[in-house]
């Protein structure tokens, strides 16, 4: 799961413009709750569950920026986490869509379930949200239904609030809504940009609705579209195993060449003998490995001090490693959507399989930040996988991708599978590149406005 605030953006298409603004005004627009940019809302029901069409609604509240132009129709932006609270990101990052507005009129949602507690202003699934320690890999068959029964009884205080909600939170489900919203809008054909966790929203959207996409963006987002998912986890680790080796590339000139010996004794001795950091916390080799992928991540401005804690660590003492806000281990959040997207293994031989062949892949980062590890939270929970991983269309129109280190490698494998998909890159760190490389965001708008994809291999 992607802890970054992330965006999706839906544009319906431009040249409808006067038949999509009549169609948005039939919505009850008004102003928004404690509005300071001149934001309108209005609410939407929608099936809470999409196989029963007749039956119970949720809510989901939209909100409004009129186009500062002539609008030539509407885009539709959403903010991944899963969770991230529409109306309220857009107030606050009103200055990122300046550009689009000049054409566009603006709308967002607040995604279905995702209530008070994520600041949303639609139907909240009633759930004690939290964050857990990622749990160690099950050692025996006894393991492994002692975590099922833990994950099972944290799963049900938020299934009992509302068991039809809980049961369809998937990426699938979002994107119904999505097309709720875009018959809502007006019904002309669908251009989205999807960032991050909102990524597998737009994946969703396209396999489900493919006739209905003009254009789609993802950027920053994980490839939920493999043939073979396997390989794609796979493909995950060494994406993490390339972010060290760029670390250690770097260490190499730059007074700490024997940092990649020391580093992976360190893992090995940490897999037997946790090193202490602080009072009661102490760190495995797995730990330490996801703490310095998210260091080695941010480039060169981290680098040196990643150097010094492995060091430190090494020599018993792992406190450098700590994190200087929030949970002390690596953690994850309440799996109430991604239990639903990730395949999780079927049992302790499948799960065995999958880590001995990560660590192989990736001898440094071995299974940390990888859905395997994601997907430990997931075994026992009491609702199926309904949207599990599927390739894309080849029926699809050409689509285009965006991202940094390792984001932008993952969505090419994701839209490289639509004829004439091109994917921007930006080499070096960060997460999604719309809100902040003008570079990038001016390529998308383009594309999104006038269908214009920028030149193979574009780097921004």
């Amino acid at each position: 799961m992607l802890k970054s605030l992330a965006m999706a953006l839906v544009l319906v298409s431009t040249g409808g413009g006067a038949h999509a603004q009549r169609a948005a005004d039939a919505l009850d627009w008004s102003a928004c709750p404690d509005d300071k940019i001149g934001m309108t809302c209005a609410d939407l029901q929608v099936p809470v569950d999409w196989k029963d069409p007749g039956g119970r609604k949720i809510t989901l509240k939209l909100g409004r920026l009129a186009a500062t132009g002539t609008s030539e129709g509407v885009a539709l932006v959403a903010y991944g986490g899963p969770g991230a609270p529409g109306v309220a990101l857009t107030e606050s990052q009103s200055s990122w869509w300046t550009d689009l507005r000049k054409r566009m009129d603006i709308v967002t949602w607040d995604t279905r379930g995702y209530g008070v507690q994520f600041r949303g202003l639609g139907t909240g699934l009633p759930c004690l949200w939290t964050r857990t320690p990622i749990p160690e890999f099950p050692r025996d068959d006894a393991d492994l239904g002692r975590l099922s029964d833990t994950n099972r009884g944290q799963a049900e205080v938020c299934r009992q609030a509302d068991p039809a909600l809980f049961a369809n939170m998937s990426s699938a489900d979002h994107a119904r809504d999505v097309e709720a919203i875009r018959k809502a809008l007006g019904g002309a054909k669908l251009n989205y940009y999807g960032a991050s966790y909102a990524g597998f929203y737009g994946q969703a959207y396209a396999r489900l609705f493919p006739d209905q996409v003009r254009a789609m963006v993802l950027d920053g987002t994980w490839n939920h579209s493999p043939a073979d998912w396997n390989h794609e986890l796979e493909e995950m680790a060494k994406g993490n195993e390339q972010f060290l080796t760029r670390f250690f590339d770097w260490c190499a000139t730059n007074g700490c060449k024997s940092i990649r010996g020391t580093w992976r004794a360190l893992v090995a001795r940490a897999d037997r003998t946790p090193v202490p950091a602080t009072k009661n916390v102490a760190y495995t080799g797995r730990d330490l490995q996801a703490f310095a992928i998210a260091s080695a991540r941010q480039g060169k401005t981290a680098w040196p001090a990643l150097a010094q804690a492995i060091r430190k660590a090494h020599a018993g003492d792992a406190s450098a490693f700590v994190p200087a806000r929030g949970a002390r281990y690596p953690d994850q959040a309440t799996g109430v959507t991604e239990c639903t997207d990730w395949p999780r293994p079927a049992d302790r031989k499948e799960l065995d399989a999958t880590v001995a062949r990560l660590r192989q892949a990736a001898p440094n980062a071995g299974t940390a930040g990888t859905i395997a590890t994601g997907t430990l939270q997931c075994i026992g929970w009491p609702a199926p996988v309904t949207n599990p991983p599927a390739p894309l269309p080849k029926t699809l129109p050409p689509l285009l991708g965006a991202g940094a280190w390792g984001e932008s490698d993952a969505v090419a494998r994701a839209i490289d599978q639509v004829p004439g998909s091109v994917t921007i890159i930006h080499d070096g760190p960060g997460h999604t590149l719309y809100g902040v490389n003008p570079c990038a965001r001016d390529h998308i708008n383009r594309y999104l406005t006038d269908k214009v994809l920028p030149p193979k291999n574009t780097t921004c």
